[in-house]
C-alpha cells in the first residue's frame, strides 16, 4: 500500500535509478536530483494538491512540473514502467493470468479548458475527457496481473464503452525479454460481462489465449431462442473467474493516490504520466 506523501525507499530507488536518463542534459548544466523530483511528483499525485502548494523542500514547482511533462512526452515514465515489469518477468515473479477492466475517474473543473486545436504529439483531441450525467470524466482501461499490479493503462473519454477499447489494451501488452521478441500473449484473460462479445472471444481465440468471460443473461437467452442455430455456449471456468477481482484491487491501489482518483490535469499526457509513476512505485516495491 502506498500512503500519501510517502517518498521512495532506498530499495525502490536502486531499481528505478538505472532506468532514468543521465542527469546531464544535452545543453549542458545538470538536472536537479532525479530522486527528489520523483518524490515531489509523487507527493503531488498522492495528495492531490496544487502544484503551487508543493512543499519548499522540493524546490521550484515549475521545474518539477516540467520534468513530469518532458518525461511523459518522450516516454521515459512508460519505459521505466515497462522495464520494471520486464524485470519481474525475468525474475519469474509475474504470472501471466491477466485481468482486464476499466474505471471512471471524475475530472475536476480545473481539468477542463485545454486547447482543442494543435494538441502535442500523442495527445488525443478530446484530451480523454468526456461529458455524461455525472459531468466531466475520464475512463481508465487497464490490465493487471494476479498480484494486483498494473501492466497496461489506456485512457479514453468517460463515456467510452469497454469492449471497443479491449483490442487496444491487448495490443499495448508488450513485455520485453532478454532474448527474442517481447511477450505479448498472456495464458488467460479474465474480464466481466461487459467484454462478452463474439469479436473479443474470436480475437483471443485467434491468438491462442484462454478467455474466462461470463455470458450475460441477454446473450444466453438469445442463444436459447435460436435453438440449434444458436450453437454451443462458450466454456466458462467459474473457479478461475474468482481471480478477476485482482484488477479491481489494482484500481483501488491506484486510487489511493488522490491526484489519480480525481483528475486535475488538463492533458491526458500528464495524467497518464501520473498513472505510470504510480505503477513504477508499485512494481519497484515488489
Amino acid at each position: 500500500m502506498v500512503g500519501r506523501g510517502v517518498p521512495l525507499t532506498d530499495a525502490q530507488w536502486a531499481r528505478i535509478e538505472p532506468l532514468l536518463p543521465d542527469r546531464t542534459p544535452r545543453r549542458g548544466g545538470q538536472w536537479r536530483d532525479h530522486r527528489q523530483v520523483i518524490d515531489a511528483i509523487a507527493f503531488k499525485f498522492q495528495t492531490g494538491s496544487q502544484w503551487i502548494h508543493l512543499p519548499e523542500k522540493y524546490g521550484n514547482w515549475r521545474g518539477v512540473y516540467n520534468r513530469l511533462r518532458m518525461w511523459a512526452v518522450d516516454g521515459t515514465w512508460e519505459h521505466a514502467f515497462i522495464a520494471l515489469i520486464a524485470r519481474a518477468d525475468a525474475d519469474e515473479d509475474l504470472n501471466w493470468a491477466v485481468s482486464v477492466d476499466s474505471t471512471i475517474v471524475r475530472a475536476h473543473q480545473h481539468a477542463a479548458g485545454a486547447r482543442k486545436k494543435g494538441p502535442p504529439a500523442g495527445e488525443p483531441n478530446d484530451h480523454a475527457i468526456g461529458r455524461s450525467r455525472g459531468g466531466l470524466s475520464t475512463k481508465v482501461h487497464l490490465a493487471s496481473d494476479d498480484r494486483c499490479r498494473p501492466m497496461v493503462v489506456v485512457l479514453t473519454a468517460g463515456q467510452a464503452d469497454d469492449a471497443p477499447v479491449f483490442p487496444d489494451v491487448m495490443a499495448r501488452l508488450r513485455v520485453p525479454r532478454p532474448r527474442g521478441r517481447p511477450r505479448t500473449r498472456p495464458d488467460v484473460v479474465l474480464a466481466d460481462k461487459a467484454y462478452s462479445s463474439r469479436a473479443i472471444r474470436d480475437h483471443l481465440r485467434r491468438r491462442g489465449i484462454r478467455a474466462v468471460i461470463p455470458v450475460p443473461a441477454v446473450q444466453r437467452g438469445h442463444r436459447l431462442r435460436r435453438g440449434s442455430r444458436g450453437g454451443r455456449p462458450p466454456f466458462f471456468e467459474r473457479d478461475t473467474y474468482k481471480q478477476r477481482n485482482t484488477v479491481e484491487r489494482c484500481i483501488n491501489k491506484l486510487k489511493q493516490w488522490r491526484g489519480l482518483a480525481t483528475r486535475y490535469d488538463k492533458t491526458a499526457t500528464i495524467y497518464l504520466g501520473g498513472l505510470h509513476l504510480a505503477g513504477i512505485f508499485i512494481w519497484s516495491a515488489r
